[in-house]
């Protein structure tokens, strides 16, 4: 061995040692830096195991993508979940469960409440997105009135319990599945959609909403309004 590989080798051990001390004074072993270090760069996918499994599981299960057990082993059918769901919300559908999907699911983030109930920032993120493909053009009260519907459906009986679940149900928002998905995000659908959450109504409770000029729809036309706010009408 040459006096260079020997003081590189005695380098790495010193460096390795002063690791392993600082971790035994963390409290800390080797296998749980490991661990944590890796968790923080973790994506879930086809082998993956645990409690964020199963919370993917069961939020593809709430919204009709999976059939199988919520068992926390991400096999092939929630692979196959994960890349049905990608493909409806327009993500590349790679059936990994990155901070994107995780986004679009409602599961990633801090969290926001309305009447008890708690939103993750990916909550108040979706709900904002939907707002400004919804309520382009519309006043900042017909915004808030945009996302309030939703917050309103969502504390339903009738509806999906949560904002993904309602803005992902099938024919329920028309633009999930246009080109105005996919337009920048208005600051003020933004700011609307934080207001929504923090209890501002102005729709007086409504579940639905249209616009009386663009649709004929005798359900929609049939329901009590209970306020007309810019050109869309508010109903019950």
């Amino acid at each position: 061995m040459t006096v260079y590989k020997a003081f590189k080798n005695f380098y790495v051990f010193l460096l390795v040692f002063a690791i392993a001390l600082g971790a035994g004074a963390a409290g800390l072993t080797a296998y749980e830096i490991s661990y944590k270090e890796e968790s923080v760069y973790a994506l879930s996918k086809y082998g993956s195991t645990g409690n964020e499994v199963k919370r993917i599981q069961q939020k593809l299960k709430d919204l009709g993508y999976y059939k199988g057990s919520v068992d926390g082993i991400f096999g092939q059918n929630t692979q196959s979940a994960v890349k049905s769901f990608q493909r409806n919300v327009g993500l590349t559908a790679d059936g990994i469960v990155g901070q994107a999907t995780l986004l679009y699911l409602g599961l990633s983030g801090g969290s926001s409440s309305s009447g008890g109930t708690s939103y993750s920032s990916s909550d108040v993120e979706l709900l904002g997105k939907v707002i400004s493909a919804e309520a382009r053009g519309e006043s900042y009260e017909g915004q808030v009135a945009v996302g309030a519907v939703i917050l309103n459906r969502v504390a339903h009986s009738s509806f999906p319990d949560s904002i993904s679940g309602v803005v992902y149900q099938s024919g329920a928002f028309s633009c999930v599945y246009d080109s105005n998905w996919y337009q920048p995000v208005s600051e003020t659908s933004k700011r609307a959609a934080k207001d929504a959450i923090n209890g501002w109504d102005p729709t007086g409770g409504a579940i639905y909403y249209f616009n009386a000029n663009k649709t004929n729809d005798s359900f929609m036309h049939s329901r009590p309004v209970t306020a007309v706010i810019g050109s869309h009408r508010f109903c019950k």
